[in-house]
């Protein structure tokens, strides 16, 4: 059996549960959010707290098992708390600021970098080499960092660019300069 999908999920209670035609919905304090769920998912919810089963012991069943607890998981964990991602960025004249729905980036390029904010994300720039972005679906919140890293990912001979917030990046050495051998 799944290690991960035989735990029971404790709902709190200022989250909202319900089932409707194999599709989840999950409301909290700071919104709601769906998913669709795999009709070989069932799930028994009573008192508080949700068993996520099988219908079957395939190898399909058992990958979906966890995974469907975990995103239900998420899901809670989302409208309760919400999730946070940061970004900083790093370079001589780098910076970001959010202006209205666009988060616009200057990132040495011949021209600004201009995204549009999804909906469900809000983003923040406290500094001008900070981004935070803050959400209450994982997925996406993960989806729009990654996708904002990957303008300018952290290069390893200078470690210029776009990287999370606590991200190591290895720095390789240089060509090093010739000793007067040669000819």
């Amino acid at each position: 059996m799944s290690r991960i999908g035989k735990k029971i999920i404790i709902v709190p209670k200022e989250v909202k549960i319900e089932v409707k035609d194999n599709t989840i919905f999950v409301e909290g304090p700071k919104g709601k959010l769906s998913r669709i769920i795999s009709p070989r998912i069932n799930l028994d919810i009573k008192d508080g707290q949700i068993l996520v089963k099988r219908v079957a012991d395939t190898k399909m069943d058992k990958s979906l098992h966890g995974l469907y607890r975990a995103l239900i998981v998420n899901m809670i964990k989302g409208v309760t708390d919400g999730y946070v991602k940061e970004l900083e960025i790093i370079g001589v004249g780098f910076k970001a600021a959010v202006q209205g729905e666009k988060l616009n980036m200057s990132l040495g390029f011949s021209h600004p970098v201009n995204i549009t904010i999804p909906k469900g994300i809000v983003m923040e720039t406290p500094k001008p080499t900070q981004i935070i972005i803050k959400g209450i679906d994982k997925e996406l919140v993960g989806k729009v960092s990654t996708e904002i890293r990957s303008i300018y990912p952290p290069e390893p001979y200078k470690g210029k660019g776009i990287r999370f917030l606590g991200e190591f990046v290895k720095k390789k050495v240089g060509k090093a300069q010739a000793t007067g051998g040669g000819k």
